[in-house]
């Protein structure tokens, strides 16, 4: 598989290869020798790291406003100040013999992802060479009182060979690699970058001080892929040949230390950001002089207070290690979402999806941005496993930050006063350009804002005055909708299923602030709605099954009609194309479990197939999983494995965990046991056991495992809010997040 990163190193390679001959032939390349400045700016295209994290992590503290991931064994992105901001595409260790070869980690090792303590979020990575040469072993934890990473690193010689070690770093500075500065402080010995963007309505700049504490023994500031990056100069005659102090201008900067090692040498790395380079210098060093050892053990006793919190883990994964493990994490994982000075604000992810194939030059959205709808999801999940502050606190960023007011412009759309953006940064709708709002209006995320601020008790006159001109919306504008897959308008079983609940919980609310005239009329509007909901949205015609089962999404009002639904793959009649999201409808107590048009809509829905797999596959392990819905695009290409934005053909949506676990919910609803849709969540997860966003579904072409993460994103919050859902409710033996004015209203 040829990643940009693969390609980019195919780039450096060949830069390298050209400028050694240049100089055999005496032709001058128009590089700076090493004089002290790098002059050959301004350096390649930047791009992110794969959307697969096996470490993620932050201190449990709030004086700690950095967050770190790990992917393909080597640290790749790291957020300050905030959670939606990357300052960093990756960094990694190079090793040489001086002589004969010169090894980047990320692809020359084979690497062990562990957790020292399965209640903290420190993850150790152990890279051994696959030469058997040398192994590199890194613990990572953030200072929980400053902001900066620190990581212990042990290398070793296997061989007893002697080897050159350097610390090669990539900073993306406010958000993006294209415009950074880089310079050597030779007073603390740092490598010092920084970058000024305009981020969120406001220019922000971030500056970085990286430090080693054995101090580094030579040093260079280049640009990516020149012959200025220490790679590349290393790669030409493995020996670093250049050692500049500074750039002659902002471009796409690499920076690379060295640092002294012997046949077993161990040393810590602290990597501090601020708002100015005193600020991110302080950092570095104060965490350098606290030392390793202290703020882990302040670290884990933050977590292992956190999770103290929180109810015990249930029976349902107690006893087995990979569900029990993923069940800590999920939780832990959920809480480090949370950006540390807007509280309440929960990022979907902290990656890219498929990143090595997207530009990293500037901020991109990502997941690290808040979606109301996995907002909710997270919120439940927390809810479940006894965390009521931080939901809580979620309902107030809903109502508080990110509530339209007025008209708003969006990516393309004018945002409604009282409706919610498709998402927003962290510090919400204020100082949010159109396009860091999103496309589309969903109104299954207005009515999802509604019922958490119910289920958290969010009732006060000051919100209800938000909730009422949010559920009159939803009364003017609905049922039709932009779906929960953000892709399609009309009719969709899962959007009405949120309006529906979402109109009976704004009427509690309504009533609890003696409103009864509005309750009145949302109430019977639901009521109208789902009396309604089969006519609009199961068809009698459809080619799957009994031919009588829940469509997708119907664009009219028919769902017998011949009207069509568009993808890559061509155009196809609506009541032939099914997704499972009308599950909702027994999960939000609309219907009840037992509806008989809901369970003839089972078999069908996950026996329909497309030209890449049927919705529903069962694994040789027993593991169930589910796709999205029959032609999904929104995945790896099957011709060359390139990720979603590589826009490759032969490209298709994978499996979603997640959905097993919607099912499992479906399963325990009836009565039924729901163990397997549990096991198979937590066997979906990674190395660090974080539940992905979608695992492999094809034993015959082998880009990832069969069941395994693919490059889309882990964790994926909503998965993880999912898990300790299910795995709760198999305890309690019914689905905990079902609200239950709703389910009281229409006996569910």
């Amino acid at each position: 598989m040829r990643t940009r990163n693969s390609v980019r190193r195919v780039r450096r390679s060949v830069l390298a290869v050209v400028g050694a001959l240049l100089m055999v032939a005496g032709v001058t390349s128009g590089v700076a020798s090493a004089s002290g400045t790098a002059s050959d700016c301004c350096g390649g295209a930047a791009s992110w790291a794969t959307g697969d994290k096996s470490a993620v992590g932050t201190s449990a503290t709030t004086a700690s406003t950095v967050w770190f991931t790990v992917a393909d064994g080597v640290t790749s992105e790291v957020f300050y100040p905030r959670a939606d901001t990357p300052e960093l595409q990756d960094m990694q260790y190079v090793v040489t013999d001086g002589s004969t070869f010169v090894d980047l980690e990320r692809d020359a090792t084979n690497h062990v992802v562990s957790m020292p303590d399965e209640k903290a979020l420190e993850y150790t990575v152990t890279n051994t060479a696959k030469s058997g040469k040398y192994r590199i072993t890194t613990s990572y934890v953030t200072d929980p009182s400053r902001a900066a990473l620190l990581t212990s690193t042990r290398f070793q010689s296997l061989d007893g060979g002697t080897y050159k070690l350097y610390l090669l770093a990539n900073p993306s500075m406010a958000g993006g690699g294209g415009n950074d500065n880089a310079w050597w402080d030779s007073g603390s010995g740092a490598l010092m970058a920084g970058g000024t963007e305009n981020l969120f309505g406001t220019n922000t700049t971030v500056d970085s001080a990286l430090r080693v504490s054995s101090g580094f023994t030579a040093h260079d500031n280049g640009y990516s892929g020149a012959n200025s990056d220490c790679l590349v100069d290393l790669r030409a005659d493995k020996v670093l040949t250049n050692q500049f102090d500074t750039i002659a201008g902002t471009g796409n900067v690499v920076q690379c230390g060295q640092i002294a090692v012997g046949v077993d040498t161990t040393f810590t790395v602290a990597l501090g950001y601020g708002a100015t380079a005193a600020a991110a210098s302080s950092a570095a060093s104060g965490s350098l002089s606290a030392g390793f050892a202290g703020a882990e053990t302040t670290y884990r006793t933050g977590w292992n207070s956190y999770l103290g919190g929180l109810k015990p883990a249930p029976a349902s994964v107690a006893s087995d290690t990979q569900r029990r493990r993923a069940y800590y994490v999920a939780a832990m994982a959920l809480h480090s979402a949370e950006d540390k000075t807007h509280p309440g604000a929960s990022v979907a992810g902290f990656a890219t999806p498929w990143g090595n194939f997207t530009n990293g030059d500037s901020l991109n959205d990502g997941y690290h941005r808040v979606w109301g709808r996995d907002l909710y999801q997270q919120a439940t999940g927390l809810l479940a496993a006894g965390d009521t502050a931080q939901p809580k606190r979620m309902a107030q960023f809903l109502w508080n930050s990110q509530w339209i007011g007025t008209p708003t412009a969006g990516d393309g759309t004018t945002y409604p006063a009282g409706s919610f953006p498709r998402y927003s940064p962290v510090s919400g709708v204020a100082g949010a350009s159109a396009q860091l709002l999103g496309c589309c209006e969903q109104l299954d995320q207005d009515a999802d804002a509604i019922m958490l601020a119910w289920q958290t008790g969010l009732t006060d006159a000051g919100t209800y005055a938000k909730v009422k001109q949010t559920a009159n919306h939803i009364v003017s504008a609905g049922p039709d909708t932009t779906e929960r897959w953000e892709e399609q308008y009309g009719k969709s079983p899962s959007s009405i299923a949120a309006e529906i609940a979402g109109l009976v919980a704004a009427g509690a609310i309504a009533r609890s602030n003696g409103d009864t005239a509005s309750a009145t009329t949302w109430e019977s509007t639901a009521d109208s709605w789902r009396n309604s909901l089969n006519g609009w949205t199961v068809t009698t015609s459809g080619y799957w099954g009994g031919h009588t089962y829940y469509e997708r999404l119907d664009k009219g009002t028919n769902p017998n009609d011949t009207g069509q639904i568009c993808f890559d793959d061509g155009c196809y009649y609506e009541h032939d194309v099914v997704d499972a999201g009308f599950l909702d409808l027994v999960r939000l107590g609309v219907r009840s479990a037992s509806d008989p048009t809901i369970a003839a809509s089972v078999g069908p829905t996950a026996a329909a197939f497309d030209a890449n797999s049927p919705m529903q596959v069962t694994l040789p392990n027993g593991d169930i999983y589910f796709h999205r819905y029959v032609h999904d695009s929104y995945g790896e290409s099957n011709a060359d494995c390139s990720g979603w934005p590589a826009n490759a053909g032969q490209r298709s949506g994978r499996l979603w965990p997640v959905l097993s676990g919607e099912r499992g919910e479906y399963e325990l609803a009836n009565g039924r046991p729901a163990a397997v849709y549990l096991k198979s969540m937590a066997d979906s997860t990674n190395d660090g056991y974080f539940v992905p966003e979608q695992v492999w579904d094809r034993s015959g072409i082998a880009c990832f495992g069969l069941g395994k993460p693919t490059g889309s994103a882990a964790p994926l919050m909503w998965a993880e809010g999912q898990y300790l859902r299910l795995a709760q409710n198999i305890d309690a033996g019914q689905n905990l997040e079902t609200p239950s004015v709703v389910k009281a209203r229409y006996g569910s």
